[in-house]
């Protein structure tokens, strides 16, 4: 067979920039172990590339396919349309609706819950301190006189301090 030249590549392809890219992706294609569309004749991949491509062995469209699919590092991801943001948007709102009452019952149960484990908890330091439980009204007795015992100190050393520096 006579050899390839550019010019009855660029026949069928106008671009031979373009031209260049797709024999080389199609001699690519060849090395790793597309069949062959033309005889061999010792030739290497890329003049088999050239030679499918001017003898319109190969399909020209699939070849630019191909390398773009290749060449592309980016791939795009489908985006829902608008009639399926606002069929999403409209269920979301709709579940919230729903929500708002359970999610208010929920925090109820929690709090009521904890007061429970803090009145718990406090029965049982008393408890361990060997301390019997005090009644209410001894509890409310046992908190003024704390209040006292603490407020008595300190008006007694102000007493005491206006002795020492002797001014009455």
């Amino acid at each position: 067979m006579a050899r390839v030249t550019v010019e009855d590549c660029v026949l069928r392809v106008s671009n031979r920039f373009k031209l260049v890219m797709l024999a080389s992706q199609r001699a690519r294609a060849v090395s790793s172990g597309a069949s062959i569309t033309v005889d061999r004749d010792n030739d290497k991949n890329p003049v088999i590339a050239l030679r499918e491509i001017a003898e319109e062995t190969v399909s020209v469209d699939e070849l630019e396919n191909a390398l773009i699919k290749d060449q592309q590092k980016h791939v795009e991801i489908d985006e829902p349309e608008v009639d399926e943001l606002d069929f999403i948007a409209i269920q979301q709102q709709m579940t919230e609706v729903d929500e708002a009452p359970a999610d208010e019952i929920v925090a109820e149960d929690l709090l009521a819950i904890e007061d429970e484990a803090l009145l718990a908890s406090n029965d049982e330091a008393v408890l361990a301190s060997g301390d019997a439980a005090p009644s209410e009204e001894g509890a409310e007795n046992a908190d003024t006189e704390d209040r006292d015992k603490v407020a008595e100190p300190e008006v007694a050393s102000d007493v005491e301090a206006e002795d020492e520096t002797g001014t009455a």
